[in-house]
């Protein structure tokens, strides 16, 4: 799963196996963060696989270079039909497109304010004597006319 993972950055597995997952990948991410030949022999032992410790050194560790961890994201996605297993997505934060786009564009908002706009204390009595009393719509007096029948 951990080569799936480098090689797919992103998989989507049961709960309990990403959480197991996510204890795995993330030492040998930070062990890829230097490269020497110990840490890449090191990570060879754990992922058994030369292309999988080519891409986590090429590709991966210099995405992660500067976060000091939290490599992986996991993403609850719902119950499996077949034997209601909790599902969800484990993936490499720094290679969601989707979220790294949406963070971009995303401006930092002003400040938010839950209230409407403030109504000054003196004017309280003026405003409720020029408020209409009913909601009904005011008849004008006008004269009847009588219509053909």
């Amino acid at each position: 799963m951990a080569n799936s993972l480098i090689f797919h950055k992103r998989i989507t597995t049961t709960l309990a196996k990403a959480k197991a997952l996510r204890v795995y990948v993330e030492p040998l991410i930070t062990k890829a963060k230097d490269d020497s030949t110990h840490s890449r022999r090191t990570v060879f032992e754990y992922l058994q696989s030369k292309t999988a410790v080519a891409v986590l050194f090429r590709d991966v560790a210099e995405k992660v270079g500067d976060r000091p961890g939290g490599y992986t994201r996991i993403l609850k996605t719902g119950n499996r039909i077949g034997d209601n297993a909790e599902m969800c997505f484990i993936e490499l934060v720094d290679f969601n497109e989707n979220m790294l786009a949406a963070k971009e564009s995303k401006a930092k908002p002003g400040r938010a304010r839950r209230g409407g706009k403030k109504k000054p204390a003196g004017n309280v009595e003026s405003a409720k004597a020029s408020a209409p009393k009913s909601s009904a719509p005011a008849k004008e007096a006008s004269p009847e006319v009588p219509t053909e029948e």
